[in-house]
């Protein structure tokens, strides 16, 4: 169970330190759904008032204090062959102000946990990969201590061990997008060409239904021969348009006019941030239930949740009955930014509260001292 309340208590302000991965700006010029949600979540802390200072890369757009850790968004940078270097620049770079921080937030993964596990002031780490990998048991078998935040609660399953103090779901900036209709008459897909996002599985429903295609995704080196061997012959139909990486202005259009997003994922997904855009668009999910899904659908009225292909074709026939107005008011009370930041903020004075509490009361720094 979780130690941290959810509910929205208004607060002292906040020095915040958001220490982001340094691949993607913030936000994102194209593909990177991390990024873009630390994007949103120090957007709107600034907003809420807090001081806050966001570890990034140089090219990245913000209302906070930008420190910039690289000069650009490494995955776009021209010949980085060590991304880790920059990395522990950052950290360096955080190591030299960390005195200015009231709580560090990490989205880092584990870099970080052999200097953060030496420090007085609180620190919280958001997860935001895949936790089934063999090594990871290593990892936090080592650090049993560092607060952890996951983005499902399935995302937690593979590591019992990990101390995890609270399950915050992605929230999008409410007016982000906006409801349309489905007059596009298409199913999309959005995200990446990868063996576990299911792409085949998205044209063989497509195909069955009779039903255009719509494919914007980004391809990685990494699967750049799994794309070839697999995928690339299978665009060639009619009824499929591959159109590529799309930015977060065309998402807007992109999946409002769908009748659907499909989402046939064959992989513990920790939360699947296509599926509230699809829904702050208003436009029904139809989902394979494997990680996550549970969680952030709700079948039968955001969209369906299925087993197999066979299903998935049946729920296409089914998109009729649900309303696009009632998916866009599921978005709205569960998975906005504002919601997202006040979860994180009380966690935040959580852990500032617990740190001070074992701690002798003449050692207690004094929080925002005026200058």
């Amino acid at each position: 169970m979780d130690r941290y309340r959810s509910d929205t208590v208004k607060q002292r302000s906040l020095r915040i330190a958001q220490i982001a991965p340094l691949y993607e700006s913030l936000p994102p010029k194209l593909y990177g759904g991390t990024e873009r949600i630390v994007h949103y979540l120090t957007e709107e802390l600034v907003k809420q008032g807090h001081d806050v200072s966001l570890f990034a890369s140089g090219d990245s757009i913000t209302t906070a204090k930008l420190i910039a850790c690289v000069d650009e968004g490494l995955r776009l940078k021209r010949n980085c062959n060590d991304p880790l270097a920059y990395h522990i620049i950052q950290l360096q770079k955080l190591n030299t102000c960390v005195h200015e921080f009231d709580i560090l937030h990490f989205h880092t993964d584990y870099l970080h946990f052999p200097f953060s596990n030496t420090l007085k002031i609180p620190s919280v780490t958001t997860l935001h990969g895949r936790l089934d990998i063999p090594e990871l048991q290593d990892v936090y078998n080592v650090f049993p201590y560092q607060n952890l935040i996951s983005i499902s609660q399935n995302q937690r399953l593979p590591i019992p061990q990990g101390n995890f103090i609270k399950t915050v779901y992605h929230g999008l900036p409410e007016n982000l997008h906006h409801q349309g209709d489905g007059e596009g008459e298409y199913l999309a897909f959005l995200g990446r060409i990868s063996p576990e996002k299911g792409v085949e599985r998205a044209i063989e429903i497509a195909l069955a239904t009779n039903t255009k295609l719509k494919i914007a995704a980004k391809i990685d080196k990494a699967d750049f021969a799994y794309y070839e061997k697999n995928i690339k012959l299978l665009l060639d139909h009619p009824l499929i348009e591959y159109i590529g990486e799309i930015n977060e202005q065309q998402k807007t259009t992109f999946l409002g006019k769908a009748k659907a997003l499909l989402f046939p994922i064959a992989w513990p997904e920790p939360f699947g941030l296509v599926m509230i855009e699809a829904m702050a668009c208003g436009t029904p999910v139809i989902a394979f239930q494997n990680g996550s899904v549970p969680e952030i659908m709700e079948n039968n009225v955001t969209g369906f949740v299925v087993n197999s292909v066979a299903e998935a074709i049946d729920a296409v026939s089914r998109l009729k009955y649900l309303s696009r107005g009632g998916i866009r008011r599921v978005f709205e009370r569960r998975f906005t930014a504002a919601h997202m930041a006040e979860n994180y903020v009380n966690v935040y004075h959580s852990l500032i509260d617990d740190t001070f509490k074992n701690v002798p009361r003449s050692s207690i720094p004094i929080l925002n001292k005026p200058a």
